[in-house]
């Protein structure tokens, strides 16, 4: 009754199951014995997604990007507010424990969400209930449940140790929930079809160019009983296979006897165009421009630029905004107005240093930045006269410009 329970996808335990696989886990489809098999009939895991070169950039490209955007703490002040440091700051911005800075945790964690379709961080508090350290967690070993009304988590460690935490007490980005708001959509195992599809046309390829560009074919001719012909078909495919790693053009058959092509070759079965389409397909699953997929068919030199904005508006905007308000909430909870947490977009300009320039010096001209907090973000020392607004003309402190309603000197009217 156990297998049957599982065949039919009750979401049930006994006693010889393994209680560490959580049923809210992708790799539940491992653990069943079932293959998350695809219509072109390809086997699609998360390893087998990854050997797809646009799914392989496309889930280190987001991950890689939003790690990179620098993540600072900030303290609300009467003024505005202020960068604040040590403690939770420093956390944030350059160690989340002792064995892992920012970077790698922000790295792990979106490169969990754009593949199982979860990242999931443990906080650790101090006695005061202040935050000390992030620990992220396998997501293979959570398991999302309700308690009483509450959200849970449940987390199982190698060792099947089994640990609850609240949700308080557990960072949460998930690709996309679904209706009971516990479990998760994994992109490639949602879209598997694609995925399978793209593993199918790579797996064509490479049998093609082993049998050195020879596509399938059937043999023809006088045999005298059915194991002479498996006979030279198998002597056949192996002359084939030694022609192809001796680099010989021609092949030798008997008197009497041909080859037919069966199928069609890749140019005919228009392969490279569906190599294309794969990847706007795969591009279309992560919300991506194809030219961050290192598609350049379409890509000339502006709409390339666009394409580099619609990426900042539509897709990094959404997971910055999505990251961010998880932060707040988890680590200062929902009635904080003191501090938060904050990724700077900007930090994207950075490889520009022409445009980044540029936006500075508007910023200084329209009495927008201050020369010294320009200087902050190139990691540049203050300058004594730096921390006064500027406005457009003679570049001079806001308040001291001359004042233009009063007549130049020598204009009065001496008639």
């Amino acid at each position: 009754m156990g297998f049957m329970n599982r065949l039919l996808g009750r979401e049930e335990r006994s006693s010889v199951e393994n209680p560490s696989v959580p049923i809210s886990s992708p790799n539940i489809v491992a653990f069943l014995g079932l293959d998350a098999m695809s219509a072109s009939g390809e086997t699609v895991t998360i390893d087998s997604a990854l050997g797809v070169p646009a799914v392989w950039a496309a889930a280190n490209f987001l991950p890689g990007t939003l790690a990179g955007l620098p993540l600072h703490l900030y303290k609300r002040t009467s003024s505005g507010r202020e960068r604040a440091s040590g403690g939770l700051a420093t956390v944030l911005h350059d160690a989340v424990n002792p064995g892992m800075s920012s970077f790698d945790w922000r790295i792990y964690m979106f490169g969990q969400v754009f593949t199982e379709g979860r990242g999931v961080t443990f906080i650790e508090r101090n006695a005061t209930g202040k935050p000390m350290n992030l620990w992220p967690l396998d997501p293979g070993g959570v398991t999302v449940k309700r308690k009483n009304g509450q959200k849970v988590y449940e987390y199982r460690d190698g060792q099947s140790r089994k640990v609850v935490y609240e949700a308080s007490e557990v960072i949460d980005i998930p690709f996309m929930l679904k209706r009971d708001m516990l479990g998760h959509r994994s992109p490639i195992l949602t879209n598997k079809d694609v995925v399978g599809l793209a593993q199918a046309v790579t797996r064509y390829g490479s049998k093609f160019f082993q049998n050195g560009g020879v596509p399938p074919f059937a043999i023809t001719g006088p045999f005298q009983s059915a194991g002479a012909l498996q006979r030279s078909a198998d002597d056949l495919a192996a002359a084939v296979q030694k022609a192809a790693k001796e680099n010989r053009l021609a092949l030798s058959l008997p008197p009497g006897h041909d080859i037919k092509q069966l199928g069609v070759d890749p140019e005919k079965s228009q392969l490279v165009e569906l190599q294309r389409f794969i990847i706007e397909q795969i591009a279309r699953i992560y919300s991506l421009p194809p030219v961050f997929l290192q598609d350049l068919t379409h890509g000339t030199f502006s709409n390339t630029e666009q394409q580099d904005l619609h990426l900042v508006k539509h897709t990094i905007k959404r997971w910055v905004e999505q990251f961010e308000q998880e932060l707040n909430l988890k680590l200062f909870g929902r009635n904080n107005n003191r501090q938060y947490a904050e990724m700077n977009v900007d930090g994207l300009l950075r490889g520009d240093f022409k445009a980044r320039m540029e936006g500075y010096a508007k910023g200084i001209q329209n009495a927008i930045l201050k020369p010294n907090e320009v200087r902050r973000r190139e990691n540049l020392p203050d300058d004594p006269e730096g921390d006064k607004l500027l406005v457009q003309g003679a570049t001079v402190p806001l308040g001291s410009q001359p004042n233009q309603t009063q007549p130049p000197a020598g204009d009065d009217d001496d008639a």
